[in-house]
């Protein structure tokens, strides 16, 4: 698979399917399955037993993963596609949008 562009923190816009224009950090990449999870995205229910961290047990809702072709990088407010350039011998990713460098 091609270098993952989407990395743990990055402030990410849903671009495709239930949660489309919402916003969200991401929180977990997968770079084997091509997969994010993103803050508030993609809720699902959860069923728990009671254990020791949870006694109670009940229904909690966790995020879900999605696939990264389904979300795009938010340079200043505004969803763009990253490319990459070396800067100083060194692999940086670039807004496409603007041409600034990200990280």
């Amino acid at each position: 698979m091609a270098t993952m562009k989407i990395k743990k923190g990055d402030m990410v816009k849903v671009i495709a399917g239930k949660d489309k224009d919402k916003e969200g950090k991401v929180i977990h990449v997968d770079r084997a399955k091509g997969r994010v999870v993103v803050e508030g995205v993609n809720m699902l229910t959860k069923h728990t037993k009671p254990s020791a961290q949870n006694q109670q047990g009940g229904i909690i809702n966790v995020e879900g993963a999605i696939d990264a072709s389904n979300v795009m990088y938010l340079h200043n407010g505004k969803a763009t596609r990253i490319g990459f350039t070396e800067k100083d011998g060194k692999k940086v990713r670039v807004a496409k949008a603007t041409g600034e460098v990200i990280d």
